[in-house]
């Protein structure tokens, strides 16, 4: 990397440059002081998945009292936060109505519970999926006509379970990005400050949920875009294991090599919803990932990681955010009698570098990565990114600048592929190391991101933050990102639980251990 170490600093510090630029331009706008939506009043929108759907089969509750409390909170607050970008209330009450006769000629409630475990709840789904009847944009303006015929694959396995579809939610344009904003649907508000982002490119979801507009709800990520948004909304969210949770009829779909690093998981308030989630999206291929074993979490090997070791393109990670990571390590350490082993990953100082040169490397067959300039052309001329950041300069671009930004560094990337090729040598090397680290019964504890939820346009100033995040995306590892309630400004907090490939049942127990530990989700407005 020492060839690489002089063009890296000044690109570096002409990056620091122009974010303290930005910041300060930004600061200057005189934002407006926090604020955050009201809190949930309705008690049925506090109740997790696998309670709501218990209530209802034991006809403790009725359906549609259900999906008429979660419309009414959407009406209340999604014209703040614009989460949902397209809802089918009409259709979900009518959904209700047929649950609610179901449920009065059912003679049985194991029946149900077996062939219907989400009987009744209501969810939403990140627009990028296809849900019949429902945009399918990804946010790209040329498809704003396009409209799904279909359901993708999660989509149906959900509905098949029970589940009750409210609408779709924002992501960022073509998924590519960690603020949820586009040129179709606009921009998405954090329920928490709504002067402040949701992440990307799940963000509709994350701002959701945590909003209590929601039970759960459908993410994909393929550099952070689940567990982003969790992070900064203060929800849990899982990326599963590559490759065992099907990805089909999300748009755009990955291609070549980055079919192994794209992967569709669940996104919940409450941590006992994850596996309920991923149970019924797996399919099949659930039996991979041993949910059915019981987890003794003394004997976990714990290892902690406070940061990425220095890199010089991410910004430092959040004092608050390290002292949380701090209780929790002393927490395991007192409550269970563990010893948390500390580690120094030096790899993963090179976490932006690798994800971005295995995102564009060739897949085994030499088969080259999709360019993202042609998605943005959406299968017709491919998107010439100088041209499109001139029209943008004057306002005539159908683009958003991160995209128009993402098809230029494309572009700069190519220029080295001597440099690249190393980079995916030491990815796959530090593949190794972390499955020999993990190993069959260890958890990683690493920061979900170095800041809390940025304000709105900042990520253009800090772009490759989300490396803490995307570097598990191309190590195919499993990962759940656990809210650890809010800091001194009342922002969320979190961490990420990292395992060995094939192992989400170890992050997932420990998420519910923290919950319990530490609150899980706080509602906004509350505090």
């Amino acid at each position: 990397m020492a060839g690489r170490s002089l063009a890296e600093r000044c690109l570096a510090r002409l990056l620091r440059l122009l974010s303290r630029a930005a910041l300060a331009l930004l600061a200057l706008a005189a934002p407006a002081p926090p604020r955050a939506v009201p809190a949930p009043r309705h008690p049925l929108l506090r109740l997790p998945a696998r309670q709501l759907a218990a209530r209802l089969r034991l006809r403790q509750v009725k359906c549609i009292e259900v999906v008429e409390a979660y419309v009414e909170r959407i009406k209340e607050v999604n014209p703040l936060i614009n989460a949902i970008v397209k809802d089918r209330f009409e259709e979900a009450l009518q959904e209700a109505q047929q649950v609610d006769k179901l449920l009065a000629e059912s003679p049985g409630d194991d029946y149900l519970e077996e062939k219907f475990p989400l009987l009744g709840v209501p969810i939403t789904v990140k627009e990028a999926f296809s849900l019949h009847g429902m945009p399918n944009t990804s946010g790209l303006v040329s498809r704003r006509n396009v409209i799904a015929t279909s359901d993708a694959t999660v989509v149906s396995r959900l509905k098949q379970a029970g589940a009750i579809p409210l609408g779709v939610t924002n992501c960022s344009e073509l998924c590519m990005w960690y603020e949820s904003s586009n040129r179709l649907y606009g921009r998405t508000n954090n329920p928490y400050d709504l002067q402040r982002i949701v992440g990307g490119s799940s963000g509709g979801e994350g701002g959701v949920l945590a909003a209590a507009c929601s039970v759960i709800g459908v993410g994909s990520d393929i550099g952070g875009s689940i567990r982003m948004p969790a992070f900064f909304n203060g929800i849990f969210g899982h990326k599963p294991t590559t490759g065992v949770v099907p990805n089909d009829g999300q748009f755009p779909n990955a291609q070549g090599v980055r079919t192994s690093f794209l992967c569709t998981g669940p996104m919940c308030r409450y941590a006992e919803d994850l596996e309920l989630m991923l149970r019924v999206m797996a399919g099949p291929g659930v039996a991979k990932l041993k949910l059915d074993e019981k987890v003794s979490l003394e004997k976990i090997k714990f290892h902690c990681m406070d940061h990425d070791g220095g890199s010089i393109f991410v910004s430092p990670v959040d004092k608050e955010i390290l002292q949380a990571q701090k209780k929790v390590v002393e927490h395991l350490e007192s409550k269970l009698g563990v010893q948390v082993q500390r580690v120094a990953i030096h790899k993963m100082k090179y976490s932006f570098q690798i994800w971005s040169a295995m995102m564009s490397s060739k897949d085994s067959d030499g088969q080259d990565a999709q360019l993202f300039t042609d998605l943005l052309g959406d299968h017709g001329k491919p998107v010439w990114p100088l041209w499109e950041l001139m029209k943008w300069l004057v306002g005539m671009s159908s683009h958003t600048f991160p995209a128009i930004a993402l098809g230029l560094t494309e572009k700069l990337m190519k220029l080295n592929p001597g440099g690249n090729a190393k980079l995916v040598s030491m990815g796959k090397s530090l593949q190794e190391e972390m499955e020999a680290l993990l190993g069959p019964d260890g958890v990683l504890l690493y920061p979900s991101h170095p800041t809390v939820a940025p304000r709105h346009h900042s990520p253009i100033c800090m772009p490759f933050n989300f490396a803490y995040t995307a570097i598990f995306n191309v190590l195919g590892l499993p990962v759940t990102q656990c809210p650890l309630g809010l800091n001194s400004e009342g922002l969320p907090l979190g961490i990420q639980l990292v395992a060995a490939s094939y192992n989400d049942h170890l992050t997932l127990a420990v998420a519910r251990y923290l919950e319990k530990a530490f609150g899980g989700w706080v509602s906004p407005g509350e505090v």
